[in-house]
């Protein structure tokens, strides 16, 4: 991890922007890879600008990127979409409540109403973590009761089901496409400066949001189909990290290593 601490260019005036999201995405791809597209972010901070979009938490992100020595991203887009945050340069994450407070407004304080509701429902397992404006299950698929998405539209939110495993109860019309579109803009980064990456289906809101995008190749089959005929979405054949330096090459976003494109072949 290297913490900046010179003037750089505003995030909205540098060349390309990631807008990343992390398992299976950023964290995804051999080795080799990974440090390939790390360093290389590392040695264009003045050009580049990292934001992570995850359904992490933005405490464990931060510790993630201490403890792995990950890129320092400049914003992030966590909690599946709900947490929309700068991150300073002493690692700490500030909430901006600008792009936050409708964000709040339509979760409503629903937190005990869902875990209410939800109590009891076969295949799902409540998540400790204690969310501001979510709330998360791990799903057993051989188990699970489909009823549950019953249960959330009729308290008014949005429910999401990623990598066949992940349940997770969202505010209505709020998840990492629309928030990340709503940095974006109060950032002031032109659209066409961005490249949105993912890998499963709580990307896909994200990857069609009509932002330069792209799937990385070991993306989920459901998340495949459904992405089939965007032509605003570039499936990669590299995975992981590999995936998003070829993007970067084959969408023409800025310079990317000499030695990308035959990383991306190899895959994993």
């Amino acid at each position: 991890m290297t913490v900046h601490t010179t003037p750089r260019l505003a995030i909205a005036a540098r060349r390309f922007t990631l807008a990343t999201d992390l398992d299976g995405t950023f964290l995804g791809g051999s080795d080799a890879e990974r440090k390939t597209l790390y360093d290389w972010i590392e040695a264009n901070r003045d050009t580049v600008g990292l934001i992570f979009v995850t359904g992490r938490d933005p405490e464990f992100i931060m510790e993630m990127c201490r403890e792995q020595g990950l890129p320092w991203p400049e914003y992030v887009v966590g909690d599946v979409g709900t947490t929309i945050a700068h991150v300073r340069d002493d690692g700490h994450v500030e909430p901006i409540p600008a792009l936050e407070a409708d964000i709040a407004t339509r979760w409503n304080d629903k937190g005990d109403a869902v875990r209410a509701t939800l109590d009891g429902v076969s295949g799902l397992t409540l998540q400790p973590t204690p969310f501001r404006y979510r709330v998360s299950y791990d799903l057993t698929p051989s188990t699970y009761d489909a009823t549950a998405e019953v249960l959330v539209e009729e308290l008014g939110l949005d429910w999401l089901i990623s990598d066949n495993r992940y349940f997770d109860v969202l505010p209505k019309g709020v998840s990492k496409g629309p928030s990340i579109k709503r940095l974006i803009a109060h950032l002031g980064i032109p659209e066409t400066r961005v490249l949105c990456a993912g890998d499963t289906m709580n990307d896909l809101s994200m990857l069609i949001s009509g932002l330069p995008a792209v799937a990385v190749g070991n993306s989920e089959a459901p998340l495949k189909q459904r992405l089939y005929g965007r032509d605003t979405v570039y499936h990669a054949t590299g995975f992981g990290a590999a995936g998003i330096l070829e993007a970067i090459t084959a969408l023409d976003l800025h310079d990317a290593p000499d030695h990308a494109s035959n990383l991306a072949l190899k895959g994993a």
